[in-house]
């Protein structure tokens, strides 16, 4: 058993020996069946606590020669497959952590050849006929042994992103790495002595020019997960089955840390789930693992149309973004897109692959991003809140003229002369409108199941303030009276659908005339 060499199995049972722990063995299920094919070569990215090195670390205690963990596995998911003993403890496993060589007394310029020489010196040790003393690359290594003795490896690498991200400014470095990985796992060659590679880090493998530095990898991500969906984070079941393990109310989980859509699965961030369940306190632990600090640079970036799109989805709204240009790294951002699509990757912003829109998920990201433009004093945010805060008493004071031309102004200002007309373009301006809400209210639910449909928007208070604040309960109607909203709500008993809530709520019926260019407003208030 060595460092890097066939590490054993100690990491992952002491996730194993947590009080929480969700099983997410089935994954193995998925790397069984492409071992040793050519969808073997697999990068899933996922953002910072997100159970990345816990899944390395799963990956090594099943696959590695070196330990003996069938008892480790029994009783798992993954031990109900057909395939659990073909490939239990069956490979010799290398396991890198890059992150470890980055050490802080070591300059990051040699971080490559330190990785090549304590791997190829543990292979030495364990294969001395086939390598002896000689002086190779770790591609070689490999390449040796399989020659002598006929084995092949499975490569697990962590924090593989690293130096994309850390190095981001330094070409000569990165261009050192991408080479690095190439020699490993790009080409006929590398497949001769790999059964399997996973790599595991915050970003999708960077790209140069228009294709993928390792084009032979699939790719999951927070932008597509695919069959990975249920195995990135926790999902909605599972977070449910804690929440009446440790008596939490799975609502107002749902508010502070829902939000994130893979496939067809809610997902949840593991580290703030845990936490609540362990201390009980509904807040943002996002912070522990990474401040808003480091999302200052991008977000501040000067790209027409950015600092808009932030306020729009800290709203509650979803901005439509095109994923497809990001180079996967930290420099080469060529449009507010871009941005958008690494904040994706880094996991503040949800990104929904169906309709190619991005939003911010959940509470704990909504409270994240809010001190993030405090910081800096955002001249648009101000100017929004202060009409947003004027828009919002209006409303609980159920004076529908003012809220219509409330909402009117912010249409004229916010909404660009194409998209004015748009029935999109008035709910994206509703969200703007009731920026100020976010105090008092979790975000705005957006077509939630109610009664006999779906309601435009939905929003609930918080605990602290649902004795002094109603719940709202919008529909939007375009070229159509606010009347006729409103009657859509009461047809379709949009109030008795609003899941677990009782007490007062505003009935808020909202319309837009394509001609005139005019709002109406009009506002009812009942009990429930």
């Amino acid at each position: 058993m060595g460092m890097f060499v066939n590490p054993g199995n100690d990491a992952f049972q002491v996730a194993l020996n947590s009080e929480i722990y969700v099983d997410k063995t089935g994954l193995l299920e998925y790397t069984n069946r492409v071992i040793d094919t050519k969808q073997a070569f697999i990068c899933n990215s996922r953002p910072r606590r997100f159970g990345k090195s816990i899944t390395a670390d799963m990956l090594v205690a099943y696959y590695s020669c070196g330990c003996d963990s069938r008892q480790m596995f029994e009783g798992t998911a993954i031990s109900k497959a057909e395939t659990f003993y073909k490939h239990l403890n069956q490979y010799d496993v290398i396991r890198l952590d890059i992150q470890w060589f980055l050490t802080p007394s070591e300059s990051i310029d040699n971080v490559v050849e330190r990785i090549e020489k304590s791997v190829v010196a543990e292979l030495q040790e364990y294969y001395p006929d086939a390598l002896g003393n000689q002086n190779i690359s770790l591609a070689e290594g490999m390449s040796h042994i399989h020659e002598a003795t006929g084995k092949k490896f499975v490569v697990v690498i962590d924090e593989w992103d690293v130096l994309i991200r850390d190095a981001a400014e330094d070409t000569r470095i990165q261009e050192e790495y991408i080479d690095f990985l190439r020699t490993l796992f790009k080409g006929s060659h590398p497949t001769e002595f790999l059964h399997l590679a996973y790599l595991t880090g915050i970003l999708p493998i960077k790209r140069v020019k228009t294709q993928s530095a390792l084009n032979n990898f699939y790719e999951f991500s927070m932008l597509s997960a695919k069959t990975m969906a249920q195995y990135i984070g926790f999902t909605e079941e599972e977070v449910r089955e804690l929440c009446q393990k440790y008596h939490q109310d799975f609502e107002r989980v749902k508010c502070w840390y829902d939000g994130y859509r893979l496939g067809k699965f809610h997902v949840y961030n593991p580290n703030a789930v845990i936490n609540l369940m362990m201390w009980g306190e509904f807040q943002s632990y996002w912070s522990q693992t990474g401040t808003y600090e480091s999302i200052l640079p991008f977000i501040n970036m000067d790209f027409d149309g950015l600092k808009t799109a932030i306020i729009q989805m800290l709203s509650g709204g979803r901005v439509e973004v095109d994923v497809n240009t990001f180079r996967n790294d930290m420099v080469s951002f060529q449009n507010k897109d871009d941005v958008l699509t690494l904040l994706i990757h880094l996991g503040y912003l949800a990104y929904d692959q169906v309709k190619g829109v991005a939003f911010v998920p959940n509470e704990e990201i909504r409270q994240e991003f809010q001190a993030a433009v405090k910081q800096k004093n955002w001249d648009e945010l101000i100017r929004f809140q202060k009409e947003s805060k004027a828009l919002l008493d209006a409303t609980l004071n159920m004076e529908a003229e003012k809220v219509a031309q409330g909402i009117e102004k912010i249409h004229t200002e916010f909404a660009s002369a194409i998209q004015y007309n748009d029935e999109n373009s008035l709910s994206s301006v509703l969200a703007i409108g009731y920026l100020a809400a976010m105090q008092y209210y979790f975000m705005p639910i957006r077509e939630m199941p109610a009664g006999k449909g779906f309601a435009d928007y939905v929003f609930l208070p918080k605990p602290e303030y649902i004795e002094e604040m109603p719940a709202l309960l919008v529909e939007l109607k375009w070229n159509q009276k606010a009347e006729t909203a409103l009657q859509q709500i009461k047809e379709r008993k949009y109030v008795q659908g609003v899941s677990g809530y009782t007490g007062k709520i505003l009935l808020v019926g909202i319309a837009y005339d394509k001609k005139s260019k005019e709002h109406a407003c009009v506002i009812e208030s009942c009990q429930v």
